[in-house]
């Protein structure tokens, strides 16, 4: 008889290798129906309602490296899902909640939320309506009425972006607008988010227009909160510090901040990331740029490497005007001066670039020389600043104004003959200065277009009573809950 034939034995490898392909097929075919599910979810933003005057584009460094502004609005509409959550009683037209302005920076190490009052008196550019016309220049209207304009469910968060960029001088890179329904899945995805009660919260608190205090609603101490009560605690305005909605904005920030530290507790990643995504995304609408699952969660896979310490939010500094609010000039300028020139609120440079030395000035002892100080530009307060930079030398200041024509882009200084030294010492604070030999008494300094751009360049702390205001992701979350 024959050898009846074997079939040949298949190596242990070979198995291995096909079993681990069969796996990788699954589960790319898992994560890609994962990803279709979330692209479908997400709405856009039509992006020509975006301002014809932006701000310019900041351009990559070498390395790929440049800061991104992304607008978070939270939607009050009552449209859909949104009504069982904030009740109906304000209609379905889109209004903004909350908005803050995130500046991430450069080096991917530190970021600014920037909240804006709603009832902020601003500038409101044109901005395109349902019908295809523009709306015209609003000079002094409350910022959140931007986001309504054309009383649509979805509101015009390009109008609110066209505010933004023309209050901040900030391109706006990406917006964000999430709804009550989006917010509370994404608190429910977490499992909740742990916050500070500062007291106990009744049905009143909730409803100032009930007639009784009616039942506890959350009790006073640390507690971890999702849907429904995670909403009345960020929403809330009475019950709890000066019952204003710039007080209400502080524990809005500790809400957020324990959201973050919420999420990157439990690590950055796809894992943890994308049951957040598919939470925000069904009530979320973004700028074209981030409408797809991988973009989103690629931009939020980049703040991983941003330690808790490093994320701060702080109010764009205000004062009350009556009902409304102003925002105090110049500190809000100074403020967004600071994250255009990608320094944190202390001043520290973020660019991710190592910043040049400066050119160290030699002493300059002006003692004995009188100097006037005329302001050769458009920029308003040079005269002063040059004259305080004279004064700190010890040169006697005698009068400042205005020059005759404010087109100078070189300052000068002009003397008399018998003044030629003291002329030439003056020059040392003033490099590049030109010298100018008049038939007049005594000395002028004319500060130019040159002075004005190395006062801009020149970084001015931020008052302490601002930076003050500033919370950390990792404070104590019992801390700064409201004014009052």
């Amino acid at each position: 008889m024959g050898v009846r034939g074997r079939r040949p034995k298949r190596s242990r490898k070979r198995w291995i290798i096909a079993i681990a392909a069969s796996v990788v097929v699954l589960v790319a075919a898992g994560a890609g129906a994962v990803y279709l599910k979330l692209n479908a979810n997400i709405a856009t933003f039509d992006s020509a309602g975006l301002s014809k005057n932006r701000p310019k584009a900041v351009q990559a460094d070498a390395d790929g490296n440049k800061p991104v502004n992304v607008l978070l609005i939270g939607s009050d509409t009552r449209s859909g899902e949104n009504g069982k959550l904030g009740g109906s009683a304000s209609g379905t037209i889109g209004r903004s909640d909350t908005t803050i302005l995130l500046h991430i920076y450069p080096d991917h190490k530190h970021a600014v939320g920037v909240s804006i009052p709603r009832d902020s008196l601003v500038e409101i550019p044109p901005c395109l309506l349902p019908d295809g016309t523009w709306s015209p220049d609003q000079p002094s209207a409350m910022f959140n009425s931007a986001f309504s304009m054309g009383d649509t469910e979805k509101g015009n968060p390009a109008c609110t972006q066209n505010t933004i960029e023309k209050l901040s001088g900030l391109r706006v890179d990406h917006t964000m607008v999430v709804d009550f329904a989006g917010f509370a899945a994404m608190t429910s995805a977490v499992h909740g988010v742990e916050v500070c009660v500062p007291n106990r919260i009744y049905q009143r608190d909730l409803h100032p227009k009930r007639a009784t205090r009616g039942e506890l609603v959350l009790e006073a101490g640390m507690q971890t909160l999702s849907g429904q009560k995670a909403l009345d605690y960020v929403r809330m305005r009475h019950g709890i510090g000066d019952n204003s909605d710039v007080g209400r904005m502080l524990r809005q920030q500790a809400f957020l901040s324990a959201l973050i530290s919420k999420i990157k507790g439990q690590g950055m990643n796809p894992t943890t990331l994308l049951p957040l995504a598919n939470a925000a995304t069904k009530s979320l609408t973004v700028d074209p740029g981030l409408g797809s699952a991988a973009k989103l969660m690629s931009f939020g896979m980049s703040l991983k490497n941003i330690d808790l310490k490093n994320i701060k939010f702080i109010t764009a500094p205000w004062r009350y005007a009556g009902s409304r609010i102003d925002l105090v000039h110049p500190d809000v300028d100074d403020l967004f001066a600071e994250l255009r020139a990608d320094r944190t609120l202390e001043g520290v440079n973020a660019s991710g670039k190592v910043a040049p030395k400066p050119t160290p000035t030699p002493p300059v002892d002006g003692t004995g020389i009188s100097v006037g100080v005329f302001n050769g530009t458009t920029t308003g307060g040079l005269a002063t600043k040059a004259s305080e930079k004279l004064t700190a030398d010890h040169f006697t200041v005698t009068r400042t104004a205005t020059a005759r024509s404010q087109d100078h882009a070189t300052s000068r200084i002009e003397y008399g003959p018998e003044h030629a030294t003291e002329a030439a010492t003056l020059a040392k604070l003033f490099p590049g200065a030109e010298l100018v030999p008049l038939g007049i008494t005594g000395i002028n300094l004319v500060v130019g277009a040159d002075f004005a751009k190395a006062v801009s360049a020149t970084p001015k702390p931020l008052p302490k009573a601002l930076t003050q205001q500033a919370r950390s992701a990792d404070a104590n979350p019992c801390s700064k809950l409201s004014y009052g």
